[in-house]
């Protein structure tokens, strides 16, 4: 059973993902969470500390899911790397699709909660894609970090009665990638 604050803050992402930054109040974490009304407000006074929490909670979470849905060592080839990502955004789309509605609704309330996580993705690519011997690679690892964000916001949205095919999306990958 998590901790107190680690069953709030996860409450509190269920509560972001189903209704946005608008709906994220200190009631509805308690009610999400079940716990005792002014539980939520005890652990985190007022809504700047409790949306401090939730984005440090969130990154841990990403960090977590990287670790588990990440390749064991580098990539060896562009394929191999497509595949990955392909894996990656399916995962994000799918069991994970809750986070992943949170993290976008987050960035859109205060995008520089963000910056720090989205730079270090585009940079863990661009030495990726650098090792690889692709040209380019910070251009091309931006351009695939944004083709990514996208893939992911059309599954979570106007595509999301679609079956995700994950040889489509490291298809368009590798394009992005050809010489």
């Amino acid at each position: 059973m998590p901790d107190r604050r680690t069953q709030l803050l996860d409450a509190a992402l269920a509560v972001v993902a189903d209704r946005g930054m608008k709906g994220l109040t200190h009631r509805a974490v308690d009610a999400a969470a079940e716990v005792a009304e002014g539980t939520t407000s005890n652990y985190y006074r007022n809504r700047a500390t409790l949306v401090a929490a939730v984005m440090e909670r969130l990154l841990e979470l990403d960090a977590a899911l990287l670790a588990e849905q990440g390749p064991a060592g580098p990539p060896r080839s562009v394929e191999e790397l497509a595949n990955q990502l392909a894996s990656l955004v399916l995962a994000l789309a799918g069991q994970h699709a809750g986070l992943t509605r949170a993290r976008l609704a987050l960035s859109l309330d205060k995008p520089e909660s963000v910056t720090a996580g989205h730079f270090r993705l585009v940079g863990g690519l661009e030495q990726a894609l650098a090792a690889l011997g692709v040209p380019d690679a910070g251009a091309r690892a931006r351009d695939v970090a944004d083709y990514g964000d996208g893939v992911l916001l059309h599954l979570l949205t106007v595509r999301r009665d679609d079956t995700p095919d994950a040889a489509a999306i490291a298809s368009a990958v590798r394009r992005l990638l050809a010489p």
